[in-house]
C-alpha cells in the first residue's frame, strides 16, 4: 500500500541562520577547546557516532595519521541509532530508532570547528523503529528503512540542506521462519544508478522489495503485485543490507541471519535481480549463532569489504569486473566485539569501525592499490557506537 502525501517543499532558512553562535543557539554539547580546534596544518575531518545510548558522539580524526580525538557528546535525546552525512553542506541526519512510537528523522547543522550541532528540523518517518538512512544526490532524497513499522518512507531534502515534506510510504508484507522473521522488518533502502528503483532488503520477508522511484517526485511505488519485482532469498537469510557495484551492474547483498554475501546481477530495464553467486562470511568452523553487520564497495568498484558481527571479523573480497563475482583476499580482526557498522572516508585511505560491544571506534588504513586493511591501533572509546558518518 502507498500512502502519498502534497508535495510541499516549504522555503528553510539558509545555513547560516542555521548556525548562529553557540552561546545564543540550541547546539547540545559545549566542549573543551582543546578538543574542538586542529593544530595548525592538520587535515581533518569529523566523525559521527550513531549510538544506541541516546546520543550521538563526535569525534575528530586526523587523515594524515589516523589519529582520532574526542569531542564529546553533541546530540541527545533520540535513539540515533543510524547517521548519514550530506557530500554537498555540513549536514547530518540521524534516525530516532525506537520502536515504541513512530519513528522520526532530524537534520542537524554542523558546526566544523567546534563539531557540535544544531537541530534544524524533524519529520516523522510514517513507521516505527526507523533504523537506515540513504541519501539519493541526484533528488535530494533521503530514503528511510522503518524496521518495527515493515516499511519504507522517502523525504525531501531542501536545497540548504533542511528536510522538507514526506513524500510517500510504502508498507511491506511479509514474513520468514526464525523468531525474528514474524513480519515485515525493512533494513535498508537505495536508489539504483538509473534514479528509476528503489531497492529494500527485508530482514522479515526474507526479500529485496524493488520500487518504483521518480526523481522529479521523489515518490515510491511499489509494482503490481508481479513476483519479478521481488528477489526471494532463502528462508531464514533475512536480508540487512545492500551495495551496488561501481558500474551499477551488480549489487552486493548481505544477510544478517545468514551472514552470506549475495552476488547479484541488476537489469535496470526490467528492474529485475539474478542471483549469480553466494558467499558463506562465516568460518567453516564456527559453531555459534550467524550475523552479518555491514557491507560497502571501494569508490573503484575493485573491492567489496563485509563485516562480520558473530566472529568480530572484517572480510575483504576482490571483484571480478567482469562477472561481479567475489573472491576473498583477506579476513582479519574487527579489532573489538561485535561490529555493528563502520565507514570509509572520503580518500578510501581509511575505514572506521563501530564495535558495539566493547565500545570502541577502531581505525584502520585501507591500501588503495591491494584493498587490503591493517589495524593502526588508534582508537576511541565510544559508548555502544553502531554507525559511522564522515563530514570533511
Amino acid at each position: 500500500m502507498v500512502h502519498c502525501f502534497p508535495k510541499r517543499f516549504p522555503l528553510r532558512r539558509r545555513m547560516t541562520a542555521a548556525l548562529i553562535p553557540l552561546a545564543l543557539s540550541t547546539a547540545f554539547h559545549s566542549v573543551p577547546s582543546s578538543a574542538t580546534t586542529p593544530a595548525a596544518g592538520a587535515q581533518t575531518e569529523l566523525v559521527y557516532v550513531g549510538t544506541q545510548e541516546r546520543e550521538m558522539r563526535a569525534l575528530r580524526f586526523d587523515t594524515s595519521s589516523g589519529k582520532l580525538t574526542m569531542i564529546g557528546p553533541v546530540g541527545a535525546g533520540p535513539r540515533s541509532t543510524w547517521v548519514t552525512t550530506n557530500p554537498r553542506l555540513p549536514v547530518l541526519y540521524a534516525v530516532d530508532d525506537d520502536n515504541s512510537r513512530e519513528g522520526s528523522v532530524s537534520a542537524y547543522a554542523v558546526d566544523r570547528e567546534s563539531g557540535t550541532l544544531t537541530r534544524i528540523n524533524e519529520v516523522a518517518t510514517g513507521g516505527s523503529g526507523t533504523t537506515n538512512l540513504s541519501l539519493d544526490l541526484p533528488s535530494m532524497t533521503l530514503l528511510a528503512a522503518n524496521y518495527g513499522g515493515g516499511s519504507v518512507s522517502s523525504v525531501a531534502v531542501n536545497h540548504d540542506g533542511s528536510l522538507g515534506a514526506r513524500t510517500s510510504t510504502v508498507k511491506e508484507t511479509g514474513s520468514g521462519p526464525t523468531r525474528r522473521q514474524a513480519s515485515a522488518h525493512a533494513h535498508n533502502a537505495v536508489v539504483d544508478p538509473s534514479g528509476h528503483y528503489a531497492l529494500v532488503p527485508d530482514l522479515g520477508a526474507d526479500r529485496v522489495f524493488v520500487y518504483g522511484f521518480d526523481r522529479a517526485t521523489r515518490t515510491l511505488t511499489p509494482a503490481d503485485g508481479a513476483s519479478a519485482y521481488q528477489f526471494v532469498v532463502p528462508p531464514g537469510s533475512g536480508p540487512r543490507h545492500l551495495a551496488f557495484g561501481a558500474n551499477g551492474k551488480y549489487v552486493y547483498l548481505l544477510t544478517e541471519l545468514s551472514a552470506q554475501i549475495m552476488v547479484l546481477h541488476w537489469d535496470a530495464s526490467q528492474g529485475q535481480l539474478t542471483l549469480v553467486q553466494t558467499v558463506e562470511t562465516t568460518s567453516p568452523e564456527f559453531q555459534g549463532v550467524k550475523s552479518g553487520a555491514e557491507v560497502a564497495v571501494s569508490a573503484d568498484g575493485r573491492f567489496v569489504y563485509v563485516e562480520n558481527r558473530a566472529e568480530n571479523a572484517l572480510i575483504v573480497y576482490r571483484v571480478d569486473q567482469a562477472s561481479g563475482e567475489l573472491a576473498q583476499i583477506q579476513r582479519t580482526s574487527s579489532g573489538g566485539e561485535k561490529p555493528w557498522g563502520f565507514g570509509i572516508d572520503s580518500s578510501g585511505k581509511w575505514l572506521l569501525v563501530a564495535n558495539q560491544r566493547s565500545g570502541k571506534v577502531n581505525v584502520f588504513g585501507i591500501d588503495t592499490a591491494t584493498g587490503l586493511v591493517s589495524d593502526t591501533g588508534q582508537s576511541a572509546e565510544v559508548p555502544t557506537p553502531v554507525a559511522i558518518a564522515f563530514i570533511k
